[in-house]
């Protein structure tokens, strides 16, 4: 029986790129804009004080719920293609490889940290309620549930250099990166913990970039197959 690779089996290999911007901000001037911003602060503090400094676990909510804007604005971008018989500008891929990269976030950080029964009920309400208010959002005003992604990723930024302090103060274990992770991004033997954040974190602030600019598209008044998608990242 031929073992499968991670290419196969996970997602493709990825590369992320450590020189990405960490630091930007889409400041927020419409109304939708603030909302969506206050929208995020506010999950935020709940979040903060169920996990605390258990950023391991943290990060592992996270990425339950980063993982379906792209896979709910992929789906209903791919059924506007097919109704439409027209080709989405390469935001189909975009979408659907941002999702898979935040699931392969959350594999990475399933074998980090164990989560505790109640954190896995957790995941399951957490992500009932939010797929289907995405959803629901995404069909009302696609600006607006792209900006929240956005504000999201740049929360998610925040997080995890918060979670690099903590390693580097060694109040955090770096345990050996986990095999999983060593394959999908191309890093050297002997990674540590701190490697994986390091390039999960550069991934956030692609999918901030890209959520950003394909809310900027909507606000113009155009749709995203009139604006590239940003491919080629990884």
């Amino acid at each position: 029986m031929r073992v499968l690779t991670v290419d196969e089996a996970d997602g493709d290999v990825q590369k992320a790129d450590l020189s990405i911007d960490l630091k930007k901000h889409h400041a927020p001037l419409t109304f939708l804009d603030k909302l969506a911003f206050w929208t995020v602060k506010s999950l935020r503090y709940p979040t903060d004080i169920f996990f605390q400094r258990r950023y391991g676990c943290g990060a592992m909510m996270l990425e339950t719920v980063a993982a379906v804007p792209g896979m709910v604005g992929g789906l209903l971008l791919h059924r506007k293609s097919l109704r439409r018989f027209e080709h989405s500008g390469g935001w189909i891929k975009a979408l659907l490889e941002e999702a898979e990269n935040e699931r392969m976030h959350l594999m990475t950080f399933m074998e980090v940290s164990q989560p505790r029964w109640y954190e896995r009920a957790l995941v399951f309400a957490v992500q009932g309620v939010f797929f289907n208010a995405y959803f629901l959002g995404y069909l009302i005003s696609p600006k607006f549930a792209h900006r929240v992604v956005g504000y999201l990723e740049e929360e998610a930024i925040h997080s995890y250099t918060e979670f690099l302090k903590e390693l580097d103060n060694e109040n955090i274990e770096n345990v050996p990166a986990p095999a999983l992770a060593i394959d999908y991004w191309q890093l050297p033997e002997g990674s540590t913990l701190r490697d994986v954040v390091l390039v999960v974190r550069a991934d956030e602030a692609h999918h901030r970039d890209v959520n950003h600019f394909a809310s900027d598209i909507h606000y113009q008044g155009r749709e995203l197959k009139e604006a590239p998608a940003l491919l080629g990242y990884h």
